[in-house]
């Protein structure tokens, strides 16, 4: 079953929202008693946490590798930390693929101290932003221009996993997407000390799909962001196919999008997580787009982020 974010997520005033409040107003009680007692533990390694608050889909894991690699080009043992979910391998593999110092636990706790064990001298948390129990040194939070916060409501009447509140927790907003002048004083207002970057992905190898009919298959959080991408660099997008986060394609699956592709004179794109799984298949006829995240004013932001590092040495 294909199951993908609702439209009222992006909408105010939605009439489904607003009966799905009462759903919401225990959510945040729920979190409002996790905040005031859990207790928070100390490690005496930094800790930059890379996370959201609008579910799925905002950049963190590359985010996280960007910082691995300018952490390792400073002379510094970077690790990055995730909580094992099954469904998210794509995700693990993806990041090995560019940088080997991966923990995976079940439990962040005790993957942070495997860390120190292992003597790494700092560790990025992919995700963790709503895990209470760990003090953070730096937090960083992830946004697309394309959702922001959408209806700004939290879930299950919206998509936030927390409420905009929570950004009095961070330190960093990184927009993936074009300056918004709204935006940076909504959460300023909230919390005026938030430094705020922008990013965006540009693609390594687009040279291969110019001048062809593309057949477009995302599975990923936020399928239309892939899509928007392909058409901002000039590539030539005739069909879109959707599927959720971290979906486990058929063999069957992704043979008849081929035959579909050969039939139409398309060339099959996809992101490079999903071709992660798609490529143990063996079938030829898919493709993806590689990407860098490029941040701009990238020299301030590795200086506020090395400000944080030191404070904590």
């Amino acid at each position: 079953m294909k199951l993908n974010k609702p439209k009222f997520w992006g909408e105010k005033n939605n009439l489904i929202s607003i009966l799905l409040l009462p759903f919401t107003y225990i959510i945040l009680l729920v979190i409002l008693f996790k905040k005031k007692l859990t207790k928070k533990i100390r490690f005496n390694i930094p800790i930059i946490c890379v996370g959201n608050i609008y579910i799925g889909g905002t950049g963190k894991t590359p985010t996280s590798i960007f910082l691995a690699h300018e952490l390792l080009a400073q002379g510094k043992n970077p690790t990055i930390l995730r909580k094992y979910y099954k469904i998210h391998d794509d995700e693990h593999k993806l990041i090995r693929k560019s940088f080997n110092n991966l923990i995976l636990h079940k439990n962040r706790v005790k993957g942070i101290e495997e860390a120190v064990k292992k003597n790494y001298d700092c560790l990025i948390m992919d995700d963790g932003f709503q895990d209470y129990r760990i003090k953070k040194d730096l937090s960083i939070l992830c946004f697309h221009q394309n959702q922001l916060v959408g209806n700004g409501l939290v879930l299950p009447s919206g998509p936030l996993r927390e409420n905009l509140n929570s950004l009095n927790d961070a330190n960093i907003i990184l927009i993936n997407g074009k300056k918004n002048i709204e935006f940076e004083k909504k959460v300023l207002n909230i919390n005026k000390n938030l430094e705020i970057f922008y990013s965006c992905y540009k693609p390594l190898n687009k040279n291969k799909f110019e001048n062809k009919k593309l057949l477009a298959v995302a599975g990923i959080g936020n399928p239309e962001n892939f899509f928007q991408l392909l058409i901002e660099n000039n590539l030539n997008v005739e069909k879109k196919l959707i599927f959720p986060d971290h979906y486990d394609f058929t063999k069957k699956e992704i043979q008849t999008i081929v035959d579909e592709a050969k039939i139409n004179g398309y060339q099959v794109i996809t992101t490079e997580k999903n071709y992660i799984k798609i490529k143990n298949f063996k079938i030829d006829g898919f493709d993806y787009l590689k990407v860098t995240l490029d941040i701009y004013d990238k020299n301030k932001f590795i200086k506020t982020i090395k400000k944080f590092y030191d404070k904590k040495n």
